[in-house]
């Protein structure tokens, strides 16, 4: 799931790339909660979620991500035991991003927003 800020049309275009799906003016708290009513996560991976995380500068001045709060909730409401998170820096989210099935381009204005999910069995 693409905050309104991920490159998203770019890392999709070329072969062998992810399908893009748009959800303009949807926010991801809403999108991630309605996904895991439908799809299970990965219960055999160590890191079924990963987020992006901030850069170095972002952590030296403290910037805070609330919306990962809300994630971890969401997360922890539909998935027992809950979930590890990994974070993971900017430009290697990138290029994990380049490797999943599709991405859904929302219209999520939180700083840090993007998060990717690995399906489990349903």
């Amino acid at each position: 799931l693409a905050d309104i800020n991920f490159p998203t049309h770019t890392i999709c275009s070329g072969p062998n790339r992810p399908k893009e799906y748009r959800a303009d003016g949807v926010g991801i708290p809403a999108l991630l909660d309605a996904i895991l009513t439908l799809m299970p996560l990965d219960a055999y991976v160590e890191y079924p979620v990963q987020m992006m995380d901030r850069t170095d500068s972002d952590k030296a001045k403290g910037f805070e991500v609330p919306i990962w709060k809300d994630y971890r909730q969401i997360c922890d409401k539909h998935q027992q035991p809950p979930v590890k998170f990994e974070m993971v820096e900017r430009f290697n989210f990138y290029e994990r991003a380049k490797n999943v099935y599709a991405i859904i381009h929302t219209g999520e204005t939180a700083a840090y927003g993007n998060i990717l999910l690995k399906r489990g069995v349903c």
